[in-house]
């Protein structure tokens, strides 16, 4: 056997608890047993419909059972899920799609008029399957998602090709050109490398063993609740921890981040474990309970998981004061390096503002490949070995420079820069790249400024992030325009969000004589960053 894979855990957890919940989404309770016929029934319906072993499934939904539903069925059916960002423009979805040779779309029903837009730009896509929100009928082109699920029986479904721990799971992250690249994840590596966490014997076991997994879920496990999107990898994560463990996982309703949404569902549901991102969350958290100190029981969460953008100290204390018995668990990582670090606060005890201890399987490289020891002052690349990716889907330039060889083995480099502090902490300096992280989305600026440099007047564009304090960064344009060609901000920000995904639109736009390019062509980010900086103070 190859590894452990998620599907035969699964059913075996359904097996061991078929009448606890395993999904919860307002008055929807899904049991196990229900998730594991419901999976088996979509699973069933694109492998009928013609899918081919390792095809990609892209997930087009917000939070619902319809996400873990469909990601289960790829599974089971030995297919590969990916996630898709529901903020994302036609050519994004499009250079999406057929960049992961997708041939199954999951999608909300709001989403028809989209998809029917460029379905004919994306003719891999051979089966959609279409899950009813409210927002219309289903179309001719498309098959109802709960006709599938409501055919499921108990009787497990896989392909004639089997499964194995070497089967993916790929989660689309932006690319250094603003590309979306697909990391690949070997079932059996995420797996050791996600539940290990909350179990180390599932790391320690030389192969996938189901008899292991019927001893250690015996009951209903943890209660968990991804507050922001499955679609990236902090929300998905966690919930396929809690789900490995034989817990549930709650979804909110609302599409939008509604806090007191949020409280009267840990509430009601006595959630254990939340996923955030960072003081995007954890500001309008801390806002409404010193707004409403008593109006919640919180007692049941004890712990708050963060990633993907900065948590302040400030912040976590806050929240403490509101109910001391949580640990806050912010935890470096990225979708391809797992694992990198992590601080936790407590009411006993704070950390540092972007310092992490060390992940047991993490080193800090300097550009001339050594080991940036503690206290050194030295200044690298963090690194962590142990279970990672095997790299990116049809790119191996890319997967060379993040996937590397160090002392003997391999690691996963992404390109955060840090120092080793003498107590062996890290203190984070940044990406090495000119990426810009605003409320845990990452805008690369090149793709940007290629769409503000085709409208009517701007001459050339550099979009940079200025430091904000709830959502990290955000996006800010330095824009040079012709003489007597007024191009008012507003216009400017409307046509790239016509484009673009509106996360990646500025929220300002500056004008500046010239943006003084070098001779190669090349541009000063630090300065133009700083002149947007000032400018900002100065607003």
């Amino acid at each position: 056997m190859s590894g452990w894979n998620f599907a035969d855990v699964w059913e075996v957890v359904a097996a061991q608890v078929p009448d606890a919940p395993a999904l919860v989404h307002a008055d929807r309770r899904i049991s196990w047993a229900a998730l594991d016929r419901r999976a088996n029934g979509v699973a069933a319906a694109m492998l009928a419909a013609g899918a081919a072993e390792q095809d990609k499934v892209a997930q087009y939904l917000f939070n619902a059972p319809e996400y873990i539903e469909s990601m289960y069925a790829a599974f089971k059916a030995g297919l590969v899920p990916i996630n898709t960002n529901y903020r994302y423009q036609d050519d994004e979805l499009v250079y999406l799609w057929d960049n992961a040779d997708c041939t199954v779309v999951v999608f909300h029903g709001t989403f028809t008029p989209t998809i029917e837009r460029i379905r004919d730009r994306v003719p891999r896509v051979t089966t959609w399957l279409w899950v009813d929100d409210g927002e219309g009928d289903c179309p001719d082109w498309a098959a109802p998602y709960e006709d599938a699920a409501a055919s499921g029986t108990a009787e497990a479904v896989q392909g004639p090709w089997g499964r194995t721990g070497d089967q993916l799971l790929m989660t689309y992250t932006g690319g250094t050109t603003g590309m979306p690249k697909g990391v690949m994840w070997r079932q059996d590596d995420l797996f050791r490398n996600l539940v290990s966490q909350m179990n180390p014997a599932y790391r320690d076991a030389p192969e996938e063993d189901l008899a292991l997994v019927r001893t250690q879920v015996v009951q209903p496990g943890p209660i968990g609740m991804a507050a922001c999107p499955l679609m990236h990898g902090t929300g998905l994560y966690t919930q396929l921890i809690i789900l490995s463990l034989g817990g549930s996982s709650v979804t909110l309703t609302s599409r939008r981040f509604d806090v007191i949404e949020m409280f009267d569902t840990i509430e009601r549901e006595k959630v254990n474990q939340i996923a955030i991102v960072g003081d995007t969350f954890g500001k309008p958290m801390l806002k409404v309970l010193d707004e409403y100190p008593d109006r919640w029981d919180l007692s049941s969460l004890y712990l708050v998981a963060s990633s993907g953008v900065m948590w302040s100290e400030p912040v976590k204390q806050g929240l403490l004061k509101h109910h001391p018995g949580m640990l806050l668990v912010d935890v470096f990582s990225s979708s391809e390096a797992v694992g990198m670090g992590q601080s936790v606060s407590s009411a006993g005890g704070a950390s540092e503002t972007a310092s992490f201890r060390l992940g047991e399987n993490t080193v800090v490289i300097t550009d001339d490949g050594r080991r940036v020891e503690p206290g050194s002052g030295d200044v690298g690349r963090v690194a962590v070995g142990g279970f990672q990716p095997i790299g990116y889907y049809k790119d191996p330039e890319k997967t060379a420079a993040t996937f590397i060889e160090f002392e003997g083995r391999r690691y996963s480099c992404p390109g955060d820069y840090a120092r080793v502090e003498a107590d062996g902490t890290l203190t984070l300096l940044g990406r090495g790249s000119v990426v810009i992280n605003t409320g845990g989305e990452k805008v690369y600026p090149e793709e940007v400024e290629e769409v503000l440099k085709t409208y009517p007047g701007v001459r050339d564009a550099v979009v940079v992030g200025v430091p904000d304090d709830r959502f990290g960064e955000v996006v800010t344009a330095v824009v040079e325009v012709g003489p007597g060609d007024p191009v008012p901000a507003q216009d400017l920000i409307t046509f790239v969000r016509g484009k673009l995904a509106a996360y990646k639109s500025p929220k300002t736009v500056l004008t500046i004589d010239t943006i003084g390019r070098a001779p190669n062509g090349k541009v000063d980010y630090k300065r133009l960053k700083a002149f947007a900086a000032d400018a900002a103070g100065g607003a």
